[in-house]
């Protein structure tokens, strides 16, 4: 489906073996919900790798770009709950970008994702092509129910908070993101073949060293789900 606001908080990571358990509880019990329960923020949904690296990758969409780099939420990110403290510190591999959506297109929701981090030869062409060739030609075909193009904010996402030092390393960004839902697996890994293939989107304006993964949707909230005054349980 079309994506529901004008940004997005687009995050991948890697987590350590030994927190894994603790950071899957962690983000469906406290992260997701405290953050979509944010103004101003829509949904959060969660993915994990089929293929493609780092393992998770996670994002939030919200009214506004600007939500992201808000007082509020920077206030937020500056206050982390000691859960947050103890498993964001064995975050991996982490890239985070601020998004302005350029353009979404389609209808539901897909278990599947193949998520592609782009830099463009020319931002202003790769952005044309895309809008009215590219994203048409990936929702008009089957078994394909959304595609978006994400542009990332320059240093969106790069403010020094008490989050950002929980990690062990500076976090990547990333300059254009292509998003494509489809209901069933084999659907990415045939497109992978055709439109989404590395030369077709060379040809069209993507450098060569982009980077791919086909992920599996885990978890989705949107802020209507969240009941008024549900508690959050600490751990």
């Amino acid at each position: 489906m079309a994506l529901l606001g004008q940004g997005v908080l687009a995050i991948w990571n890697g987590i350590a073996p030994e927190a894994e358990a603790d950071f899957v509880a962690w983000h469906v019990t406290e992260h997701i919900p405290e953050r979509v329960g944010l103004p101003g923020f829509l949904r959060g949904r969660r993915y994990v790798a089929v293929d493609g690296h780092p393992k998770y990758f996670n994002f939030y969409e919200t009214e506004r770009p600007e939500i992201l780099e808000s007082s509020t939420y920077v206030a937020r990110l500056n206050a982390p709950t000691p859960w947050t403290r103890r498993v964001v510190a064995h975050f991996r591999d982490t890239s985070r970008t601020i998004c302005d959506v350029v353009a979404s297109r389609g209808l539901g929701e897909g278990a599947w994702m193949e998520a592609i981090r782009i830099q463009a030869k020319d931002g202003a062409a790769f952005r044309s092509v895309c809008e009215s060739r590219i994203l048409p030609g990936l929702t008009a075909a089957a078994g394909v129910c959304g595609a978006h193009l994400l542009h990332g904010r320059p240093a969106g996402g790069k403010t020094d908070t008490a989050e950002t030092k929980l990690r062990q390393s500076p976090d990547a960004s990333s300059d254009w993101i292509l998003l494509v839902e489809a209901v069933e697996e084999t659907v990415v890994r045939t497109l992978r073949t055709g439109p989404l293939d590395q030369a077709e989107l060379g040809a069209n304006g993507a450098v060569s060293d982009l980077v791919r993964g086909l992920y599996r949707l885990q978890f989705s909230l949107a802020k209507a789900e969240i009941s008024a005054g549900r508690p959050i349980e600490a751990q």
